[in-house]
């Protein structure tokens, strides 16, 4: 039987360390989002936790970030005093510097602490590069395959 089900020691542990493998389709523009909702750090004046969730937004280029390395990375600050703007623009450089994308787009929804909502977003857009014209579908209606 699996020892972690039996109270062992877990496998996985946090780390700073960003896994990537190749785009499979560097050929096109596409976008990856993912909703991280279990952020945790600490309050660097007060020592209490904050939580956050986090939404990240990006056009990879040559790499993509791993999904169970990006986890572990995230848990790495659980223990970590951080001021919200400080580790966002930090989680934001250290995956920009794993993935190198086109663009990528960072925004973390801190809950209340001291009846405050704080929201932090950061960008980084890689250089020369330019978001492909939008198309608008507006137009046609989402049950436009049924038959009146």
């Amino acid at each position: 039987m699996n020892d972690q089900l039996l109270g062992g020691k877990p496998t996985a542990q946090p780390t700073k360390q960003l896994e990537v493998f190749e785009n499979p389709n560097q050929k096109r523009d596409f976008h990856i989002h993912m909703q991280i909702p279990e952020f945790t750090c600490l309050c660097p004046k007060t020592g209490q936790p904050d939580f956050a969730t986090l939404y990240l937004d990006y056009i990879p280029d040559e790499r993509c970030v791993e999904l169970k390395s990006i986890k572990l990375y995230i848990w790495s600050f659980r223990d970590e005093g951080c001021f919200h703007e400080a580790v966002t623009n930090r989680i934001l450089d250290d995956l920009v510097a794993a993935t190198d994308p086109r663009y990528m787009k960072l925004t973390a929804k801190f809950f209340v602490r001291g009846g405050i909502f704080t929201n932090v977003t950061v960008e980084h857009r890689k250089k020369g590069w330019k978001p492909q014209e939008k198309v608008d579908l507006g137009q046609f209606d989402s049950e436009s395959n049924t038959r009146d």
